[in-house]
């Protein structure tokens, strides 16, 4: 296919050379948004007059025809070609003749290519954003089923204190939440129309850049053209917002692994998203959850090598920024298939709620609210703080529980004590006080499900 950069030389490259250059092998995924951007341009031309109605018509037609044929499978891409905007190009010339050479008047690959990426980017961020609001539907529908069964909760991974798992699955529901507020404003920011930048000084013919971005759907255009071209925050931001979201899938992936142990046993996984060992059958591995997980390094990878490739780039465009396609075409990729799995394996999750149970019951996660209690009889907290912990030492050199510590016990380490310090300590007691707005009380739980749940149908 001859290049269509040909005239200042000869456009004969070497063979090793021009399979390195090309990006097609990569950029053809782009062919849908490359051929609408070039009908919105082909009717801009003729609107304007640098291009007559007809011929306008005539590269419309021919460009729906090459979309046809593509979404049919009907023709091939040409491996020769050097990128998705050369082979559009040379198919449509072929088809429609000499109008087909006027379609590229008034743009530039560079600006093209941003046109492209954007709105492929406008599509997959969408995509994206439905995907993470079906999980945080998932795992906010598990959060109401579990809204009362107590758990210990953990700092350091040691035991804290008590919540309910509905409580701690809401957290993750938060992140999610996060995760759509940064996905939805970096759309905004996707959602900018480079087209008429040229290849970075605009240009001479009279186009109508807002006509052109209306019909694309954009909200605005790139009001600099040097930037227009060379702009690839739009995709950084996106990386990065994917990246904080497969390290929360991440770090959810990590307690799922801890749960679903034989020394937690907190959850058991169905079998449709777990996998078996080649020689010990007695094995059900969380492989959904550890994939998940190892995927989110593979996502950091893309954020740092588009990060490493722009962090030099001189104004305005430079070949290195081709590098931009693979990366964030890897990451949409990824998540989209962890986003899935992960859905699956949350919705299909029981809780074993017995075992959370007993090891609620055998923390001393209720030592915060014996020295609360303590507090209530008129001792000052840190007073109070230090009294509990000398219980709770008593009560493991006597393998006792706060619970099953006789009144004559209690009192020998304070007077103040009463029957009502059963109360204090009582697990279901210690979850239903902590009624303050995001606390682990049902009633705050179920406020927390309310808010989710509105976020998620806007």
């Amino acid at each position: 296919m001859a290049k269509i950069w040909a005239g200042r030389t000869d456009g004969a490259v070497d063979l090793a050379a021009d399979g390195f250059n090309s990006s097609l092998p990569f950029d053809k995924r782009l062919y849908r948004q490359d051929i609408t951007g070039s009908m919105a341009h082909a009717a801009m031309l003729g609107a304007t007059g640098i291009i007559t109605e007809a011929e306008a018509e005539v590269l419309i037609d021919g460009l729906s025809g090459i979309l046809e044929d593509l979404d049919s499978g009907k023709i091939d891409f040409d491996p020769a070609a050097e990128d998705i905007h050369s082979f559009v190009e040379q198919i449509l010339t072929e088809r429609v003749g000499e109008a087909g050479k006027k379609l590229h008047t008034a743009r530039s690959r560079n600006d093209q290519v941003a046109l492209d990426l954007r709105l492929y980017l406008r599509e997959e961020t969408d995509r994206i954003i439905e995907a993470v609001k079906l999980l945080a539907g998932t795992v906010t529908d598990k959060a109401e089923e579990y809204k009362s069964l107590i758990m210990p909760g953990y700092t350091h991974l040691q035991r804290a204190q008590p919540v309910t798992f509905g409580h701690h699955l809401m957290a993750y529901v938060m992140m999610l939440l996060r995760d759509i507020d940064r996905l939805s404003d970096t759309r905004r920011r996707i959602n900018v129309s480079p087209i008429g930048c040229c290849a970075l000084a605009g240009t001479t013919y009279p186009t109508d850049r807002f006509y052109e971005a209306e019909k694309l759907g954009f909200e605005g255009i790139a009001l600099n053209s040097i930037d227009g071209v060379s702009d690839r925050d739009f995709v950084l931001e996106l990386l990065s917002d994917i990246a904080v979201l497969m390290m929360h899938l991440s770090r959810f992936s990590e307690e799922i692994c801890l749960w679903s142990s034989f020394e937690f046993r907190f959850i058991e996984l169905s079998d449709a998203f777990t996998t078996g060992s080649s020689i010990m059958p007695q094995k059900k591995n969380p492989d959904i959850a550890e994939l998940v997980r190892g995927k989110t390094g593979r996502v950091y990878g893309d954020l740092m090598a588009l990060l490493t490739t722009m962090k030099g780039l001189p104004l305005a465009y430079n070949k290195d920024m081709q590098e931009d396609k693979e990366a964030v075409f890897d990451a949409c990729d990824t998540v989209k298939k962890c986003l899935e799995v992960f859905n699956g394996m949350i919705g299909t999750m029981k809780a074993l709620g017995s075992n959370m149970r007993a090891a609620a019951a055998g923390g001393f996660i209720n030592a915060t609210d014996l020295a609360d209690y303590l507090v209530g009889k008129g001792l000052p907290f840190r007073t109070a703080y230090k009294l509990s912990g000398g219980i709770v030492a008593y009560a493991q050199k006597n393998t006792k529980t706060l619970e099953n510590l006789s009144l004559e016990e209690y009192r020998s380490f304070s007077p103040l004590f009463d029957e009502g310090v059963y109360d204090a300590v009582d697990l279901d007691n210690c979850v239903a006080r902590r009624t303050s707005t995001g606390g682990t009380s049902v009633g705050s739980v179920e406020q927390q499900i309310a808010y989710a749940r509105e976020i998620i149908g806007a």
